[in-house]
């Protein structure tokens, strides 16, 4: 029990340490008035770690007296009357703390909603930056025939790009109580899954003539307790069907719209429910059209963008104003989306046309396989982006993609058996051919229009793919049934892979950290492992790192 209550404090000292609305920007007037008025929520914050270090101190002092007590020193021989009186300290605790948090959030949305009476100021627009273009390599296949002893050829490196670091995604600046409610379940559906919160009619809101003190007066309205079961059911569809953020806040949007329909008033309850989430976003309004501006970790390709306080924000639904009135005012310990996926999503179950593959060299090596349209259409929504705008890192946001769990039980246990009782060696080969050959190449710039990579499943279900889909795929494959490191190779126009091998395997290598990585090209039609595809200039790459 001690422990727990420990616990317990530590969790909430760590989730209200210091937040601070942000003040930048306000006029003097206004921040004078605010000194003036009650608790920030920065003093707020002080009193209640003040009043978890008494409290701490009460139930320490609490502990060591009956640890003194010989009767105390095994929990068998501890009385009833001591531990119920233990148990029942603690219980008041918790409900002491408990109203602490909810008075900490009230606060903290109080503070929010009366600086979007004044915190708004107009922004214009940067035009959405195109993803960078260069001129694909083709592919080259050779024939059995030709075929040549792999030689020894170490490749230079010249730039390592890291893999950025996923964070647990945001969550609420306190515990969101739940509330007493007869409130119905209103269903939606959200990529092919139906999903359900409490939301009845008698919680639907009208937005008026939107201004910011109508959005500001919404805002109180939404902050009261009758919302919270509503908060804490998307917090919960985030988990059980294990969301990432982008797919969180594509499902907020559909929720809203089954309350409220295609209207301002959705986009309200989207983005306060998102707000409270834990999530960084700015509200703005142009043409009598309310918007949610995420704040994205990542720099987003194609889309138009507001540049606010260090940031990039990103119109999510609709857009394309040139110039909007956008709201300033921050949240307590907001956190920008990330574009990571870091789990399989367990979207419903939508099985597309069972397509089969089958390794040209190596027959036995095949797999029928079927893939979930919901997970397809899900990542059509997904966003082209990179960190820093360096655009190498977007290959290994989608190498490092779990594959979604019912195609690795279609898909694994057969390769499995067709891997079994193969060197290392000989399991890549036959992988390598099965990806070289079991799939039909063609430039993206053919099919999409653009460069479009492909996550591991899209691989397995579009007609066609080019080298950094195949690259992915193998990347994934190899990881996963084998255990082996690998990383993805960068030369002008073209990727591929390189294999860190257990054992001594000839060919084009890359010494990485001291450790040899040799080069796999799925794009190199029939090759073996070791060999770069020709017409390449490979005395140096660039080496993407992945998990």
């Amino acid at each position: 029990m001690k422990k727990l209550l420990f616990l317990l404090t530590l969790l909430m000292l760590a989730m209200v340490c210091e937040p601070a609305l942000a003040q930048q920007n306000k006029p003097k007037d206004q921040k004078e008035k605010e000194k003036e008025k009650g608790k920030s929520v920065k003093q707020l914050t002080k009193s209640f770690i003040d009043y978890i270090g008494k409290n701490n101190s009460q139930t320490s002092n609490l502990a060591q007296k009956r640890s003194s007590r010989p009767a105390t020193v095994t929990r068998d021989s501890i009385s009833a009357e001591d531990e119920n009186s233990f148990e029942d300290e603690f219980e008041s605790f918790r409900k002491r703390s408990f109203r602490e948090f909810e008075n900490f959030r009230d606060e903290a949305n109080a503070e929010y909603a009366k600086f979007m009476e004044q915190a708004w100021k107009v922004f214009d627009s940067s035009p959405a930056k195109p993803q960078p273009e260069e001129k694909d390599v083709p592919p080259v296949e050779v024939k059995d025939d030709d075929q040549k002893p792999a030689n020894d050829n170490s490749i230079a490196v010249k730039e390592m790009v890291a893999p950025p670091v996923p964070e647990p995604q945001p969550v609420p600046i306190a515990p969101v109580p739940a509330q007493d409610s007869t409130a119905q379940v209103k269903t939606f559906t959200c990529f092919g899954t139906q999903m359900g919160v409490h939301f009845s009619d008698d919680l639907s809101f009208w937005l008026p003539a939107l201004n910011e003190k109508n959005v500001a007066k919404v805002w109180t309205t939404l902050a009261s307790k009758e919302y919270n079961n509503l908060i804490r059911d998307c917090l919960q569809l985030r988990v059980d069907y294990q969301l990432s953020d982008w797919a969180y806040l594509n499902m907020l949007f559909q929720m809203a719209k089954a309350c409220m329909g295609d209207s301002n008033e959705a986009t309200l309850l989207a983005a306060f429910v998102y707000c409270q989430s834990g999530y960084k976003m700015r509200l703005a309004f142009a043409n009598n059209h309310l918007r949610l501006l995420y704040a994205s970790k990542h720099f987003i390709y194609g889309q138009s963008y507001f540049y606010i306080d260090n940031d990039y924000y990103y119109p999510f639904n609709g857009g394309g104003e040139e110039q909007m009135q956008v709201c300033e005012a921050s949240f307590p310990q907001e956190k920008p989306l990330s574009l990571w996926i870091t789990t399989s999503q367990k979207f419903a179950m939508s099985p597309t046309k069972e397509l089969q593959f089958q390794s040209r060299r190596y027959e036995d090596v095949q797999a029928k396989v079927s893939v979930n349209k919901n997970l397809i259409d899900f990542y059509e929504t997904y966003p082209t982006s990179s960190l820093g705008e360096n655009f190498m890192t977007r290959w290994s946001m989608y190498a490092n993609t779990p594959l979604d769990a019912s195609l690795k039980e279609q898909l694994y246990p057969v390769l499995r058996e067709e891997l079994k009782g193969y060197s290392e060696l000989e399991a890549v080969e036959r992988l390598l051919n099965w990806v070289q050959t079991g799939f039909v190449y063609e430039y993206d710039e053919q099919v999409w229009g653009h460069d479009r990579a492909f996550f591991a499943e899209e691989t397995l279900y579009y007609p066609s793919c080019d080298c950094e889909d195949r690259s992915i795929l193998l990347s994934r494959l190899v990881r996963d049934l084998l255990g082996l490191k690998t990383v993805l190779v960068y030369y002008p126009g073209h990727l591929a892979l390189a294999v860190r091998f257990n054992e001594d395997v000839k060919g084009d290598f890359l010494t990485l950290n001291g450790n040899r990585f040799v080069v796999c090209d799925p794009t190199y039609i029939n090759a073996r492992v070791g060999r770069t595809m020709p017409g390449l200039d490979n005395s140096e790459a660039t080496v993407i790192m992945l998990e």
